[in-house]
């Protein structure tokens, strides 16, 4: 059960996420030692999934950001998941309810390449229909919120 001394720990760290202990410590008023405890608990019970890097893809030359959204062919599901979750360019897959069973969002350096992964998606038996939205304009993305007690 996560309580208000784990989400100060968790706030902490999302606002910097490589933040020590006695560096969450300082920033909460927690003391170093139920700090680090903590945050092994957190990361054990997986509240803490893993420390990243945040990537700018724009920067790196990956200017097309596709949304793909899929409709699946009977128990192929999984199986297309699977394949997208493998492709180093989706940077998430996410099974849904409504018209749609998958939408996956891609990161490519330029429209050849997003076409290119188009039609391999178009040629996949188990894929039924797909709709492909390119992004004009990335409001945010990657965004986490502090949390509170309210939610949870």
């Amino acid at each position: 059960m996560v309580d208000d001394t784990d989400r100060q720990v968790v706030n902490a760290l999302l606002q910097d996420g490589r933040a020590s202990a006695r560096d969450v410590a300082a920033a909460t008023g927690i003391a170093a030692t139920t700090v680090s405890r903590r945050m092994d608990d957190l990361e054990d019970t997986g509240v803490i999934d893993e420390y990243t890097v945040d990537i700018d893809y724009g920067a790196l030359g990956y200017d097309v950001t596709a949304v793909f959204q899929l409709s699946v062919e009977g128990d192929g599901l999984g199986r297309v998941v699977d394949q997208l979750r493998d492709q180093r360019e989706m940077i998430a897959v996410y099974e849904v309810t409504g018209d749609h069973d998958i939408v996956a969002v891609g990161k490519f350096t330029d429209t050849q390449s997003m076409n290119e992964r188009i039609k391999t998606l178009l040629t996949d038996e188990d894929i039924r229909s797909a709709s492909t939205s390119v992004v004009l304009n990335t409001v945010c993305e990657h965004e986490q919120f502090p949390v509170d007690g309210t939610d949870a």
